[in-house]
């Protein structure tokens, strides 16, 4: 369940890393789970064994060409950005249903039988005690995530390119003055934002719906940005907090499995990742530090 949190977050991290607030990331993971939903059911047959992985793919490329919507309406027309992210979650909901609904004459799409499969990992999964809690009948999906946490961090504070990005988010004057293009990385920012998004959408709808509906993506995208805050726009904080809000929609679905949750209501399991994610918010945004430029629009020349 972390796992498409931890995509998204790690998206939206590029994206408000080079000052653009991107409230979208719903919008973007609806997007990359009706790609990559469609893109499997159609191709199945042909592809094989290989449909997940270029489902993935489909929705990664969706998810970048859609935030160009959001990049072309912030950066260039200089609209508001959170007015614009909300535009971007109600036309991503509106045109994939619509969508649907031409494709599959009916309310949601038909369920894949091509996904990914559970696998353990060699010798790690050997590991008393821990082995088989986080290294045997996992997903490839949540290894490569926890992974991707580390290389994004690595190239947001260790690379040229991460200075530059986060230059643009924190003084976009000072970074023009330096020769950096402001307006190219914060379009590379959103994109990026939109792929890594469109890529958790897909995980989502390809391993845990194995379907596509209006009620597949239902506020993960929103978990993300809570987790990327909570995480104080760092990879890493981001990836434990998406863990964090992961564990609690694991929660909410197989609570009635585990012993000391039966007694408990399903309807207070099901609310709990977004009651977690409200406590979590107002117990720590006052002591993130945003960038600097976060939202603020840049015209060449005036500050």
């Amino acid at each position: 369940m972390a796992a498409p949190l931890i995509f998204a977050a790690l998206g939206g991290m590029f994206s408000e890393r080079s000052g653009v607030v991107n409230i979208g990331l719903e919008g973007l993971m609806v997007v990359g789970a009706f790609v990559g939903i469609v893109f499997n059911l159609t191709f199945a047959d042909s592809l094989g064994s290989a449909t997940p992985w270029l489902s993935l793919v489909a929705a990664m490329i969706a998810g970048a060409l859609f935030s160009l919507l959001h990049a072309v309406a912030t950066i260039t027309f200089r609209a508001d950005q959170t007015v614009s992210g909300v535009a971007i979650n109600f036309l991503a909901t509106g045109l994939t249903m619509f969508l649907v609904k031409n494709l599959y004459d009916k309310g949601q799409t038909d369920r894949i039988s091509v996904s990914f499969n559970k696998i353990d990992i060699p010798v790690l999964d050997q590991i008393p005690l821990i082995g088989k809690w986080f290294f045997a009948n996992g997903y490839i999906t949540s290894y490569i995530a926890l992974i991707l946490s580390g290389i994004v961090w690595y190239v947001v504070y260790k690379t040229p390119f991460g200075l530059r990005l986060r230059s643009v988010g924190e003084h976009p004057m000072a970074a023009d003055t330096m020769g950096i293009n402001v307006t190219k990385m914060r379009y590379i920012g959103v994109m990026l934002s939109g792929a890594f998004a469109g890529i958790g959408g897909a995980v989502y709808s390809t391993i845990i719906s194995r379907d596509f509906s209006h009620a597949t993506i239902s506020g993960q995208g929103f978990m993300a940005l809570a987790a990327l805050i909570f995480g104080k726009w760092n990879p890493l904080g981001a990836m434990g907090a998406a863990l964090f809000f992961g564990l609690a929609q694991g929660l909410s679905i197989m609570g009635g499995s585990i012993p000391f949750l039966k007694g408990i209501p399903d309807v207070y399991l099901l609310i709990l990742p977004y009651v977690l994610t409200i406590f979590a918010l107002t117990g720590f945004i006052g002591r993130a530090d945003a960038p600097k430029a976060l939202g603020t629009p840049y015209i060449k020349g005036k500050r």
